[in-house]
C-alpha cells in the first residue's frame, strides 16, 4: 500500500469518526426539535420514532406561552446575561491588564489566590453567598440575581494571558505622550482585547443564560424567574402531569439565541481561545 493510498484511507477513517461524533452531539438537538412538534400523549409512547407521529405545528409553542409567562422568563434571562457580560468582561479586562502590566507587592500571590477560587465548587459557596445576599436585602431581586456573577476568575486569567502579549513599547509610548494609566488601558490596551473579550463574552453569556442553581435559590417571586428555572413549571406539570412537549418547545426557543450567538461570533471565539494561551 503506497503512501498516498494509506493517507487517503486514514483521512476517510478520521472523517467517518468525526461524522459519527457530530451525529451523536446533534441527535439530542434534533430529537428536541422533533418532540416540540409531537402530541403530548405520544412523547413517551412505546414505539421509538424520530419524526413526529401526530404533527402539532406550533401548538406546543402556543401552549407554552399560555401556561407560563415565557416572555418574562426570556427577558429576565436576557437581562441577567447581558449585564453579566458587560460588567464581567470589563472588570476581568481591567484585572487582567493590572496583573500583566503592573508590578506590585504580592501580585503573584494574589493572582494564585484568585485562580485557586476556581477549584472551590459553587455548591460550597452557595449557602454563605445566599446568607450574605439576604443580609444586604438583595434576595429576590435583580441585584441578588446578577451581582454575584460579575467577578470571574477564569476571565481574569484569560485576559491576563492575552495582556502579557501586548508590547510594553505601546504602553510606554502612551506614558511618554502624557496619557494616564486609565487612558492607556481604555485607548491602547482595550482595543487590542477584542478577540479574547468576544470569546469571554460568549462563555459568560452561555454560563449566565444556562445558570439554574443560583436563580433557583435566590429568587422566590415569578417576577424574577429565569428561563432555566421556568422550565421546571413544565417538568412539574399541571395536575401532576408533566408537559414534555411544551417543555421541548421552550427549550428550542431557549437554544436559538445561543446558536445565533455562536454562529455570528465563532471567529472571535476560536481566535480568542487560541490567543489566550500565547504567553505564560
Amino acid at each position: 500500500m503506497n503512501m498516498r493510498l494509506r493517507d487517503g484511507l486514514n483521512q476517510s477513517i478520521l472523517t467517518l469518526i468525526a461524522l459519527f461524533v457530530a451525529i451523536l452531539f446533534f441527535f439530542p438537538i434534533f430529537y428536541m426539535v422533533m418532540t416540540s412538534f409531537e402530541a403530548e400523549s405520544n412523547v413517551f409512547s412505546n414505539t421509538v420514532r424520530i419524526l413526529p407521529q401526530d404533527f402539532q405545528g406550533l401548538r406546543n409553542y402556543q401552549r407554552a406561552f399560555e401556561i407560563a409567562p415565557i416572555a418574562r422568563f426570556f427577558f429576565n434571562s436576557a437581562f441577567m446575561a447581558v449585564v453579566d457580560v458587560i460588567f464581567t468582561v470589563f472588570f476581568c479586562a481591567m484585572a487582567g491588564y493590572g496583573f500583566a502590566k503592573f508590578k506590585f507587592f504580592g501580585r503573584n500571590a494574589l493572582f494564585i489566590f484568585i485562580l485557586s477560587t476556581m477549584m472551590v465548587p459553587f455548591q460550597i459557596l452557595l449557602i454563605p453567598l445566599y446568607v450574605q445576599i439576604q443580609a444586604f436585602g438583595w434576595a429576590d431581586s435583580y441585584y441578588g440575581l446578577i451581582i454575584p456573577g460579575l467577578l470571574n476568575a477564569f476571565g481574569v486569567f484569560m485576559m491576563r494571558q492575552f495582556c502579557l502579549g501586548i508590547p510594553d513599547d505601546l504602553i510606554d509610548a502612551g506614558r511618554i505622550d502624557g496619557a494616564g494609566e486609565l487612558r492607556i488601558f481604555w485607548n491602547i490596551a482595550l482595543p487590542l482585547l477584542t478577540a479574547p473579550a468576544a470569546s469571554l463574552a460568549i462563555i459568560i453569556f452561555l454560563w449566565s443564560w444556562n445558570n439554574f442553581l443560583w436563580p433557583l435559590v435566590v429568587v422566590q417571586s415569578q417576577e424574577y424567574i429565569t428561563l432555566p428555572v421556568g422550565l421546571t413549571v413544565f417538568a412539574q406539570g399541571f395536575q401532576r402531569q408533566p408537559m414534555w412537549a411544551a417543555a421541548m418547545a421552550v427549550s428550542v426557543m431557549a437554544t436559538i439565541p445561543i446558536m445565533f450567538l455562536f454562529i455570528f461570533f465563532q471567529r472571535y471565539f476560536v481566535e480568542g481561545m487560541a490567543l489566550s494561551g500565547m504567553k505564560g
